[in-house]
């Protein structure tokens, strides 16, 4: 840049500067016009340098943003693989815990027993007696023989769904059942609980709830179809709890398979049949357990996997091992474990498929169109509900059409609005059936889900266009050409082989029909207005521009014959009214063909039946009325005009849109014969 345009820079830059005496001083040191468009020409070099360096600037920018992004992105990876790494050192590091505790427990029990002689069952059910005592409602839990005390504690219960601390409780677990009791703050004496609920061991599962500050040392109890969480004192108590829960109610499960092997041998049925070969399947529940092998480290921590797929939004990994699961036990006998297993592993399931068809809902953010749908989708899908996310799908995408709908602006012309209107909607029908065809290409049970929901699609998409259209009487021509966007549009759906006309036509016909009552009586009301004033006179254009004019138009019409109706300089041997009527007439045709449906056939044939009556009457009826001799051989001119030129064209003009002959103008016309010129008649045949 040169020396003044950097001093010119400066100058613009400087906090200091104004305007109004910059042009001031400008205007009073030019020499004249030159000089000022000189100093216009640099200060616009100035501005488009400036323009210039603004958009590189902003090129430079987005460049960094970019950049940033994908560096974001990348540190995202990182993390989830560094989250990994310090999940799989957190189970390596509770797994050496647990085996060096183990070591330790076993180690302490064998000392314990022998310093002190085993408890015996008197002894066991003396301190559950005892405890249950304290216990308001509890006294009949003893009626059961061989019942005893194996562990209790304080414990509080949360609220599932909210997580907040609900109550205090004393939980008392047996060799058979689990007795939960709430505490009574309040009360004085022995009895410090209240029997709360009682549970058999075989009727819940115990699932280990990750820690997540402040929400820590919790364990969820599973009973179908509802669940409880408990928070334990410390880790060490909660690991105390997990610990002896799982072995009393292996404890008990052993118990039970022993006491059916000892009552088998005591059977008179089983000593007959004891040579039977087939005796043997009698002992596979037994051995079942020990063959299903659960003891693989990613079965051990497949449900807190689950977990942080779920928290991760990992959908996919949580579906994988679902599927890995699933494919493991698909041949192998369902044993208590493999139930047990089962039901930490449906627990998160339900919540993976609440998370999906949240994703899913139309309170969602409905922007990226249907392929934004298409993660949780096929994951519902993989999870074997089809049926779900094929309803939710559709239901969001038509949260979406409609949204677009409503925000769309109504503009001034209604045309223009109708293009916008069409142009979104069946955009947005053909993308979602572009997605719904790939997202459901194995499942065709929901193709007749996706054709209702086209129709009721396309029933919002009338009610938008019939408001703007027809509700706001616009004109006959306007709505015509409203419709025929409409078809234009519609006919792009039968790419992928989705045929809507039939389901508009169908919705439209209803307004279209009065669409074209209307406007016949508004033709007919204009008709027999200029009738009113008819004084049989021929038609001075004045120009022959205007005459030039009305032969173009009457040639537009299809009424090629007109030329032998004009006269010398600028007359038309043929009455205004008439002339007024045909174009009236034939515009009304041509509309009415525009908006034709096979539904509509009768309606426009009768309206136009109706609109020629009431010309030809009014001819008649001059005819009959009219005395002088030269006007009533105008009038049979004109009546000519209608019947041999104006009618022939109608019928071909219906019969090339339609695709069938108008019996009915056939007809018309047959009846309504030429008239015999006769000047001294006072008679008409028309």
């Amino acid at each position: 840049m040169s020396e003044t345009g950097n001093r010119l820079r400066k100058l613009l830059e400087s906090p200091n500067f104004d305007p109004q005496n910059y042009v001031k001083q400008l205007s009073q040191q030019s020499d004249g016009d030159r000089d000022l468009q000189e100093h216009r020409q640099k200060i616009q070099n100035l501005a488009d340098e400036t323009a210039q360096n603004l958009k590189k600037n902003v090129y430079k920018n987005y460049r960094q943003f970019i950049e940033t992004a994908k560096e974001i992105s990348y540190l995202e990876s990182e993390m989830y693989q560094l989250s990994h790494i310090l999940t799989e050192q957190k189970s390596i590091m509770e797994s050496i815990t647990q085996a060096l505790l183990s070591t330790d427990k076993d180690e302490t029990s064998k000392e314990m027993q022998a310093a002190f002689p085993k408890e015996t069952e008197e002894v066991k059910q003396r301190t559950l007696t005892s405890l249950l005592e304290k216990v308001e409602g509890g006294k009949n839990i003893m009626d059961t023989p061989g019942r005893h005390l194996v562990y209790n504690g304080d414990l509080v219960e949360f609220d599932v769904d909210n997580m907040s601390p609900i109550q205090k409780v004393h939980a008392f677990l047996m060799n058979d059942c689990l007795l939960i009791a709430t505490w009574l703050p309040n009360r004085r004496g022995t009895v410090k609980y209240k029997y709360n609920a009682l549970y058999d061991l075989e009727s819940f599962a115990v699932v280990n709830v990750k820690d997540n500050p402040p929400m820590k040392d919790m364990f969820k109890i599973l009973m179908f179809p509802d669940s409880r969480i408990f928070q334990a004192e410390n880790s060490k108590i909660k690991k105390e709890w997990l610990e002896i829960l799982d072995e009393t109610k292996k404890n008990k499960v052993t118990k039970d398979r022993h006491k059916k092997e000892e009552e088998v041998p005591t059977s008179p049925v089983r000593v007959e049949v004891s040579t039977n070969p087939f005796d043997v399947e009698d002992d596979e529940p037994a051995d079942a357990e020990e063959n299903v092998d659960l003891s693989l480290e990613w079965i051990q921590e497949l449900p807190e996997d689950l977990d942080v797929c779920i928290a991760q939004r990992d959908f996919e990994g949580a579906v994988d091992l679902l599927d890995k699961l699933n494919g493991y036990l698909k041949d192998q006998p369902v044993t208590q474990r493999v139930k047990e297993l089962r039901l930490k592993v449906d627990e998160r399931v339900r919540q993976l498929t609440e998370v999906l068809v949240f994703e899913l809902s139309p309170d969602r953010s409905l922007r990226g169109g249907p392929k934004a749908t298409r993660r949780a989708v096929s994951q519902l899908i993989r999870l074997g509900q089809s049926t779900k996310a094929c309803d939710l799908f559709l239901k969001n995408r038509a949260a979406a059409v409609q949204t677009a709908i409503r925000q769309l602006r109504i503009e001034g012309a209604t045309l223009l609005y109708i293009h916008k209107l069409c142009n979104i909607f069946f955009t947005s029908l053909l993308e979602t059936a572009k997605e719904f065809e790939m997202d459901f290409a194995g499942n065709t049970g929901c193709y007749s889900a996706f054709v209702v929901w086209s129709r009721s699609a396309m029933r919002m998409f009338v009610d938008a266009f019939s408001k703007q259209v027809f509700d706001s009487k616009e004109s006959l021509s306007t709505a015509a050409e409203c419709v025929k966007v409409a078809k234009e549009h519609c006919q792009q759906l039968t790419e992928i082989g989705l045929d809507l006309t039939f389901t508009l036509q169908s919705l439209l016909v209803k307004d279209i029909k009065a669409a074209l009552l209307s406007y016949k009586d508004i033709i007919m009301e204009a008709t027999k207005h200029r009738n009113s004033e008819e004084m049989w006179r021929r038609m001075n254009l004045m120009t022959p521009e205007a005459l030039t004019k009305l032969k173009d138009e009457m040639r537009s019409c299809g009424v090629g014959t007109f030329e032998q109706y004009t006269g010398d300089d600028c007359w038309v041997n043929l009455s205004y009214t008439v002339v007024a009527f045909t174009k009236q007439m034939m515009s009304f045709l041509e509309e009415g063909l525009k908006l034709y449906f096979p539904e509509l056939h009768m309606v426009l044939l009768e309206s136009l039946r109706e609109i020629i009556l009431v010309a030809v009457q009014h001819v008649d009826y001059s005819l009959r009325c009219e005395q002088d001799p030269e006007k009533k051989a105008f009038i049979v001119q004109n009546a000519s005009f209608l019947h041999d030129t104006v009618l022939p064209v109608v019928e071909r003009r219906f019969e090339e849109g339609v695709g069938k002959p108008a019996k009915q103008l056939q007809d018309l016309r047959k009846s309504t014969r030429p008239v015999r010129i006769n000047p001294e008649s006072t008679t008409s045949v028309v």
